[in-house]
């Protein structure tokens, strides 16, 4: 059965980009068929994937307002491993022309299912705002993905999301879920970082991974390069932790199965 995450935080610079095409990275190399889709109009997860957005004739843009089929604008990623539903800045325009569509906030949900069977593993990523992309986004996903930074404001962006996702979850996704928080930037040496590290474990308990991404030059870098941190520097940190997240994710997807 394909499931389908959002990596979803209303504040930016958080990771959420380079969580997205890691984990798909990650995902994809235990084996899984994965889709990395890019719902921001920023189009990073895109070049992030070795995509150039600029020579695109066809985005998500297309496919959300019904002019083409998803999997018409589906392209390989460059390290070959995940394939990409790329997305430019023609994506901005989507405030406006999903407005007199109808059901306009499940536009992304009802253009993935002719596709949904063909992977394992669908990873969302959506701007740092809640617009009409980002409530697409949550309104096509079994669970949010919540990367968040171990600082002082960062509990109070997170009550911003999970208010977001029971409004959503109440009247267009029943059953719209946290699937887990990640913890990006760690730095155990930081006492910050451990007391938001202490706070989300007396608060979300199990929602929170085990695995925490440290800040890695070698994962700041990867992007650039078009690839994955896995693919530009096998041995880094920061790969070697969406390895682990990507694990423990799929571990966690077999104990839920069980029970």
């Amino acid at each position: 059965m394909t499931r389908i995450f959002t990596v979803a935080n209303q504040k930016g610079g958080v990771g959420k980009t380079t969580t997205s095409i890691n984990l798909a990275a990650s995902l994809a190399s235990y084996g899984k068929r994965v889709l990395l889709v890019d719902m921001d109009p920023q189009g990073n997860a895109t070049m992030g994937s070795g995509v150039n957005k600029s020579d695109l004739e066809v985005t998500t843009l297309d496919v959300l307002v019904g002019i083409v089929e998803a999997e018409e604008v589906v392209q390989r990623s460059l390290s070959g491993s995940y394939d990409v539903l790329p997305a430019n800045d023609d994506l901005t325009a989507a405030e406006i022309e999903l407005l007199n569509l109808k059901n306009k906030e499940s536009r992304l949900r009802y253009a993935l299912i002719r596709i949904k069977n063909n992977y394992d593993f669908i990873i969302v990523d959506c701007p740092p705002s809640l617009s009409m992309l980002t409530i697409n986004s949550l309104v096509s996903c079994d669970g949010v993905i919540v990367p968040m930074q171990c600082e002082y404001f960062a509990l109070e962006g997170l009550s911003d999301l999970i208010g977001t996702i029971k409004k959503i979850s109440q009247h267009l996704n029943p059953g719209l879920k946290i699937e887990g928080i990640v913890r990006t930037m760690f730095d155990p040496r930081n006492s910050l970082s451990n007391e938001v590290t202490a706070q989300l474990a007396h608060h979300f308990g199990g929602l929170m991974y085990q695995v925490a991404i440290p800040r890695n030059v070698r994962l700041a870098e990867a992007p650039s390069h078009g690839l994955p941190a896995l693919v530009y520097d096998k041995n880094s940190k920061g790969a070697v932790a969406y390895l682990g997240l990507a694990g423990e994710i799929l571990r966690r997807g077999k104990t839920k199965i069980k029970s």
